[in-house]
C-alpha cells in the first residue's frame, strides 16, 4: 500500500448516474424505441474501441457506450479509457518531464551553459500534457465517425441478455441491443475504506494527472508500478516525495530487479516508509494534510505533514454497475471481475469481456488492444486466432526504467526447479553516464533460461535507460522460441545499452564477478 500527499485545488463531490428506470421487459420504452446492432461495445477504452473500429472495418453495425463517472475529488475526461487520459500517457509524459531535468543537470558536462538554478513549473507542463490528451479523446471521436460507430455519452448497465438502457448525465434513458456484446469497462482506483479521511482529503491517479497546481509534498501509500512511478517522477521534478511501503515492492515483478528499482529512487530522493500502513488523515486548519501511521518494525505510531496524499494501493474493476446478474454474466466473487475462456467468451457465450474488467488478464493496454481485434476478426472476419497471453513485455516507468518479458527469477524456479534454471546477469555502465559522473550502481540486466542446452530463454529483465525501447525487440525473439545461443549469437550495436544483452556471459551459479568492464 502506498500514500502520495500533493497539494492541489479540488472539490469532494461525486455526481452519480440515475439507474435506468425503463426498458425493463413489461415496462414502458424510452422514448425514440430500441436501436439495434450487431456488436455493442460497453466501455471506450483502448480495448473496448479496437474492438468496435475492426468489427465496423468487417462491415457490421457498431455501437460504444462509455461514460466517465467522476472521481471522489470531481476529477473527469473524456474518451479513451484509463491509459490515454489517467495513465500511460500522461504518466509517459511527466515521466519525460523528470528525464530533461537529470538531462539539464547533466549538460554542463557536456559543455552547455544552463542557468541555475533551474525551476519547474508544474502548471506549464500540466497544460501541456492536459492539451495533449484532450486531442487523443477528440482523434477517438472522429476515428468512430469515419468508421461510422454510433458513439453513445451514457452508463449502460443490463436489461436482459441483448439489451442494455444507457442513462445520460441530464437523466435520459437509451435502449440498445445487440446480437453480440463486449463488456471492457476497466477499473478504477481503490480508496482504502478503513482509514479515516482516505477518501475525503486523498486522491488517486485519476486525479494526479489532471491536477493545475503542483501536488507539493506529498505522501504516496503504496507499492505498486503506479506508485513507484508517480513518486519517481514527483521527486525529479523537484518535489519533496515519501512512499509508505506495506510489504515488498512491485509484488508480481522479479524481486530482485524491484529491490534495484527501489534502491535507485532512495539514493536519488525518494523517502521509503519501509514496513508502515497509515491509519488515518486529518486536515489541519492551515490547509495541509497530518498522516498517521503504524510501523510494524517498531510497534510505534509515527505522522508526518504533508500536502498531498496519493493512494495507489490497486484497481477494482468497473462491474459493480452494470447488473450483470440480469444477463446472466458470472464475475469472480472475490473481485468482480468477469469470469472468461479463452475466447474472451463469458458464461452467456455471446457475451465477452476484455482489458482489465476480465479476470486472469494482465491490465495492460496493448494485451486489451490486441485482444478486442481479434476478438472482432473471429466473431466477424472468419479467423480463429486466439489471444496469446504468454510473455508479454511490460516496462515500469520509473527513474531507472525496468522492462520485461516472460518468467521473474521467482517463477523459473517454481515452475522448473532451481537446478534446471540458469541465470546470467550483468552491471553495467550506460555510455551516457560516463562524462556526466551519474551512478550506475543499480544498471542491471538477467537473462533466465532453461539449463538444459541450448538454453531456452525463460525471461529478460532490464533496468536502464529507455527500457522499453530495448525491452520490445527482444521480446520478439523470446516469442518466436529464442535460445541463450542464439541470442549470444546476435551481433550488439555499439555503443548501446541493448548490446550488453548480447554479452551476457556471467552466470549467477559461476559466483564470478557480473560487473562489465570494457567491451
Amino acid at each position: 500500500m502506498a500514500v502520495v500527499v500533493l497539494r492541489g485545488p479540488r472539490g469532494h463531490f461525486r455526481w452519480r448516474v440515475p439507474t435506468c428506470t425503463r426498458g425493463v421487459r413489461g415496462a414502458a420504452s424510452p422514448a425514440g424505441g430500441q436501436q439495434d446492432f450487431d456488436l455493442l461495445v460497453i466501455g471506450g477504452g483502448s480495448g473496448g474501441l479496437a474492438c468496435a473500429k475492426e468489427a465496423a472495418q468487417l462491415g457490421k453495425k457498431v455501437a460504444v457506450t462509455d461514460y466517465v463517472e467522476p472521481s471522489p475529488q470531481g476529477t473527469r475526461w473524456g474518451l479513451g479509457g484509463t491509459c490515454v487520459n489517467v495513465g500511460c500517457i500522461p504518466k509517459k509524459l511527466m515521466h519525460q518531464a523528470a528525464l530533461l531535468g537529470d538531462m539539464i543537470r547533466d549538460a554542463h558536462h557536456y559543455g552547455w551553459e544552463v542557468a541555475q538554478p533551474v525551476q519547474h513549473d508544474w502548471n506549464k507542463m500540466a497544460e501541456a500534457v492536459q492539451n495533449h490528451v484532450k486531442s487523443l479523446n477528440w482523434g477517438h471521436r472522429v476515428q468512430l465517425q469515419d468508421r461510422k460507430v454510433k458513439y453513445f455519452n451514457i452508463k449502460a448497465s443490463f436489461v436482459d441478455k441483448h439489451t442494455v438502457c444507457g442513462v445520460t448525465k441530464s437523466g435520459k434513458e437509451t435502449l440498445l441491443s445487440a446480437d453480440h456484446i463486449v463488456i471492457a469497462t476497466g477499473g478504477r482506483p481503490k480508496y482504502p475504506t478503513h482509514i479515516e479521511g482516505a477518501s475525503e482529503y486523498g486522491i488517486t491517479s485519476d486525479d494526479i494527472f489532471w491536477l493545475k497546481e503542483s501536488p507539493g509534498k506529498t505522501s504516496k501509500p503504496a507499492t505498486a508500478d503506479v506508485a513507484l512511478e508517480c513518486a519517481g517522477f514527483l521527486t525529479g521534478i523537484g518535489l519533496d516525495t515519501t512512499v509508505m511501503m506495506r510489504s515488498i515492492p512491485l509484488r508480481g515483478f522479479d524481486q530482485q530487479m524491484s529491490s534495484l528499482v527501489t534502491e535507485h529512487m532512495e539514493s536519488h530522493g525518494t523517502r521509503f516508509l519501509k514496513g508502515c500502513v497509515p491509519s488515518r488523515i486529518e486536515k489541519l486548519p492551515a490547509g495541509q494534510l497530518q498522516v498517521t501511521w503504524d510501523d510494524h518494525a517498531s510497534g510505534k505510531e509515527g505522522t508526518g505533514i504533508f500536502d498531498t496524499v496519493l493512494w495507489a494501493i490497486g484497481r477494482v474493476p468497473e462491474t459493480r454497475n452494470l447488473n450483470l446478474e440480469k444477463a446472466g454474466v458470472n464475475t469472480n466473487p472475490k473481485n468482480q471481475k468477469i469470469l472468461v475462456d479463452a475466447q474472451e467468451a463469458t458464461s452467456v457465450p455471446h457475451i465477452f469481456a476484455i482489458g482489465d474488467v476480465a479476470e486472469g488478464r494482465p491490465e495492460l493496454t496493448p494485451t486489451a488492444i490486441m485482444a478486442g481485434k481479434l476478438l472482432a476478426q473471429r466473431l466477424y472476419g472468419k479467423s480463429s486466432a486466439l489471444m496469446d497471453y504468454s510473455n508479454v513485455p511490460t516496462t515500469v516507468f520509473t527513474p531507472l526504467e525496468y522492462g520485461c518479458v516472460g518468467l521473474s527469477e521467482e517463477e523459473a524456479v517454481t515452475v522448473h526447479g532451481q537446478e534446471h534454471v540458469e541465470v546470467y546477469h550483468a552491471y553495467y555502465k550506460p555510455l551516457e553516464f560516463t562524462v556526466a559522473e551519474r551512478d550506475a550502481s543499480q544498471c542491471y540486466i538477467k537473462m533466465v533460461c532453461l539449463r538444459e542446452p541450448p538454453q531456452l530463454v525463460l525471461g529478460l529483465h532490464f533496468l536502464g535507460p529507455n527500457a522499453g525501447e530495448v525491452i520490445q525487440g527482444f521480446a520478439l525473439g523470446i516469442k518466436c522460441g529464442a535460445s541463450y545461443t542464439q541470442v549470444m549469437q546476435t551481433v550488439g550495436i555499439h555503443p548501446t545499452c541493448s548490446e550488453e544483452v548480447v554479452k551476457l556471459r556471467i552466470s549467477k551459479r559461476s559466483g564470478l564477478d557480473p560487473t562489465v568492464t570494457g567491451c
